[in-house]
């Protein structure tokens, strides 16, 4: 393990904080500022080893609150939606890249104004769009068809996958005004999976590689899991840019917010249905979708797996739908209402993807900083509202 790797680990190991103690209204996210800004620094580090550019995914984290905290790691964002591309552009600043499935005419006026690159998913909309884009890189999603991804719904290499021109497709094609290739397979995954993918590409798309200015590797590396294999990852990714002379491109989204927010939680009622059940103000459907999605077992401070401790609980969400269940946990002692619950991981994903669903409230976010906490946004029912009609 490296040195900078070590020390990052040590450091994020010594930051403990209460955060059910915290001065709070449940629900909501605390955004942890001191372990995001230290998740920014190694990552910074892990691009000036490797020689890499370093994008924020918009898509995996988006809090613009705490964006000058870690925007000096970054090279800019990557986007895939006007919208996305704006914030970046305003709240961000320095590059911003996009990637559509299909980019739509009449949003390409506006797209030109806020991004540097773009990352075309067809030869079609390349050919349509780049005498329009002229003035600014273009370049083209390619599928390495190599699968590294468990969920299928997050494997963009699937069969069939909308997503990346095969080789196939690619040749004979006019590529002129191609300056960049894009690919991105990855999901959660290690520099193994990685590394695999740099040779699948240099096998398929090898005759082009030389020629193109950028390249970017997409984004799920988890560059600050615990046993993320950064050596390798910084050996891979010098290796290509030993061979090719284009700026290389990470755009990690998890990684950055990985450990940087909780969710904190209060349990509102107790009772037993074929064992116990415990109903808690946050909602897996509206406030954590990818417990459903993915899906998976958010892990809660002082509880582990079923029957493990003395008093095992469902804990359930308060919209109707059936299947609002975080999952079952067992604690030292009997669970009470009243009683906070700490969901930890929580700042990626799970802000972007909040909805408001039965017309459960958007949970509060607040900043955790050096001892202190604040409130950054609370809502109300002027946001249930505004978006209906």
């Amino acid at each position: 393990m490296l040195p900078i790797q070590q020390e990052f680990l040590a450091r994020r190991a010594a930051h403990c904080v209460d955060y059910a103690a915290l001065p709070v209204t449940t629900p909501c996210y605390v955004l942890d500022v001191d372990l995001l800004q230290l998740n920014a620094e190694f990552i910074g580090q892990i691009a000036r080893a490797a020689d890499v550019k370093i994008l924020l995914a918009l898509k995996a984290f988006a809090a613009f609150a705490v964006f000058p905290a870690i925007k000096s790691a970054y090279a800019g964002t990557c986007a895939s939606s006007p919208d996305e591309a704006r914030l970046g552009y305003e709240k961000f600043g320095g590059e911003t890249h996009i990637f559509s499935p299909a980019f739509r005419e009449n949003e390409i006026a506006d797209y030109r104004r806020w991004c540097s690159h773009f990352s075309f998913n067809s030869l079609r909309q390349f050919h349509q769009f780049r005498g329009a884009l002229a003035d600014r890189s273009l370049g083209l999603r390619v599928n390495p068809e190599q699968r590294e991804v468990a969920t299928a719904l997050y494997d963009p290499c699937r069969a069939g996958s909308r997503l990346g021109i095969t080789a196939a497709n690619l040749a004979g094609a006019d590529l002129t005004g191609v300056a960049g290739l894009h690919f991105h397979n990855l999901c959660e995954c290690n520099a193994d999976a990685l590394a695999r993918t740099v040779a699948a590409v240099e096998q398929k798309f090898g005759d082009l590689l030389p020629q193109m200015e950028w390249l970017n590797c997409g984004g799920g590396h988890h560059l600050t899991r615990d046993d993320y294999a950064v050596e390798l990852l910084i050996a891979t990714l010098r290796r290509w840019r030993e061979k090719y002379p284009a700026t290389l491109y990470l755009e990690p989204g998890e990684a950055t917010a990985l450990n940087g927010g909780v969710l904190v939680t209060e349990v509102v009622d107790v009772f037993e249905n074929d064992g116990g059940v415990a109903i808690v103000d946050a909602s897996a459907a509206t406030q954590m979708p990818d417990v459903l999605e993915m899906p998976y077992r958010p892990q809660i401070l002082g509880a582990g797996l079923p029957d493990a401790q003395r008093y095992t609980y469902r804990l359930g969400g308060p919209s109707c739908l059936a299947g609002d269940e975080i999952g079952a946990y067992s604690f030292a002692e009997e669970l009470r209402p009243g009683r906070r619950l700490v969901l930890t991981d929580m700042a990626h994903y799970s802000l972007v993807k909040n909805n408001t669903f039965n017309g459960i409230r958007l949970p509060a976010i607040y900043a955790y900083e050096k001892g202190a906490v604040r409130l950054i946004k609370k809502f109300g029912y002027e946001d249930f509202v505004g978006r209906l009609s």
